[in-house]
């Protein structure tokens, strides 16, 4: 069976992305595949679950409703504080027009931001105080 091995992120500053992604994610810096290898790759600490990710140069626009994005989730974190940490690194929020009036039963809010680099992704978790039904963010706005 095949299984996904990495996930490629078109950027145009490398470094930047990869920095975010990096903390962000908690993830390692994955060393060269060969002598002179330009990619940054980030991986899981050793033992951890999650795929890599890779920073690949691009001079190709970002999407304003992209075909894939990265989810994530916030895990036991509550979801507006994992926002804001993310927001702190170098993330902003995206003025997003999907989000449903309500959320169905056992589905969690989520919010959609974008990387310092424009790329679309969403953070998914639990409110602390509860956080209503509705999925959009408390915080709006660029």
């Amino acid at each position: 069976m095949t299984t996904l091995k990495l996930i490629s992120l078109g950027v145009t500053d490398d470094e930047r992305a990869g920095e975010f992604w990096r903390r962000a994610l908690g993830y390692v810096r994955r060393a060269p595949r060969f002598e002179g290898g330009d990619w940054i790759v980030l991986e899981p600490r050793p033992g951890e679950p999650g795929a890599a990710i890779a920073m690949d140069v691009s001079q190709s626009p970002v999407q304003e409703f992209p075909r894939v994005h990265l989810d994530l989730d916030a895990g036991e974190r509550d979801l507006d504080a994992e926002v804001d940490r993310l927001v702190g690194l170098g993330a902003r929020h995206v003025d997003w027009p999907y989000y449903p009036e309500h959320l169905p039963p056992g589905a969690r809010p989520y919010v959609v931001l974008a990387d310092p680099e424009g790329n679309r992704f969403c953070v998914e978790g639990h409110r602390a105080g509860g956080g209503g039904r509705r999925a959009t963010p408390t915080p709006t706005g660029p």
